[in-house]
């Protein structure tokens, strides 16, 4: 995807749900009333990407809602009915907040280009990040089974209390070293990596032979090396996954729909506290979302 610069100010918000209050001419698969998850990008709808349902390597996408183009944090907005993925009864707004991009982007990662299988091991980093906690969960529904990472011992509790079969305090232990001696030494299937510079070498050393490291993120830095040997030799598999299509935005909302997905919700706040949303984000105390209600 190529996007155009940013002009500030720009409104926030890259992931949103609501309510249908009007619809254009000619739309009939929804009707007012009913609750949709927001596709994140405003793609063209019409290159061969998007006719054939590949959505996130859309030619010609004008942008991310909330990062190149006003976002989702509005109390009214316009948006093309394609883009707009209706809720399954049952799943809440707040609910379906999470699909497009929480979840959205899991389901890509995990099952589009990890290839997730039962009984498979899987290291998780970042438990307590809101896509941790959808990996956790959409990876045991699975029947993998699953490590994670998180920074103190009350998220480590809190990873455990949502599914993780083993969760690893980063700040005492060297994640990759109580991997390799809970695997025998043997490793994991698949990363699920977004940490980025901080955590790529012992990634790269949890995978087992063969294995595969899904990448979407780099919170700690975009630059890192790789050992070359170790990629050839142990015919390591590196993935990167960028977004997730319109069809994993309805693939999560029926596992919401289902019980599977539930989304693990810190806080919930109004627009006017959005700056104490902020400082809880800064203090790393989150686990799982923070919502915004308009």
């Amino acid at each position: 995807m190529a996007f155009a610069k940013r002009t500030l100010p720009i409104t926030i918000g890259a992931e949103g749900a609501g309510e249908v209050i009007a619809i254009g001419a000619g739309v009939s698969d929804l009707k007012v009333g009913d609750i949709v998850a927001l596709y994140g990008a405003k793609t063209c709808g019409t290159c061969k990407p998007c006719l054939e349902g590949r959505d996130n390597f859309c030619e010609d996408v004008q942008g991310v809602f909330g990062f190149h183009i006003d976002g989702f944090a509005q109390e009214m907005i316009n948006v093309p009915a394609r883009l707009a993925v209706k809720a399954p009864d049952g799943v809440d707004a707040i609910t379906a907040a999470c699909a497009p991009v929480t979840y959205g982007t899991v389901q890509h990662m995990l099952f589009d280009n990890a290839k997730l299988q039962k009984d498979e091991l899987i290291l998780v980093h970042a438990g307590g990040s809101g896509i941790g906690t959808a990996a956790i969960q959409l990876a045991k529904a699975v029947g993998a089974t699953v490590i994670t990472t998180a920074g103190t011992d009350e998220k480590v509790e809190q990873a455990l209390a949502i599914g993780a079969d083993h969760a690893i305090n980063y700040q005492t232990d060297r994640f990759e070293g109580v991997v390799r001696k809970l695997t025998k030494k043997k490793g994991v299937d698949v990363v699920f990596e977004h940490v980025g510079a901080d955590t790529w070498a012992g990634s790269m050393f949890c995978l087992k032979r063969g294995g595969r490291l899904v990448t979407c993120g780099s919170t700690t830095g975009i630059s890192t090396s790789i050992n070359l040997y170790q990629l050839f030799q142990q015919q390591l598999r590196l993935i990167g996954s960028f977004g997730c299509n319109l069809r994993n935005i309805r693939e999560s909302l029926d596992k919401m729909a289902d019980g599977i997905a539930n989304p693990v919700i810190d806080t919930k706040i109004s627009l006017d506290e959005i700056g104490v949303g902020l400082e809880r984000l800064e203090s790393r105390k989150v686990f799982g979302k923070i919502v915004v209600t308009l």
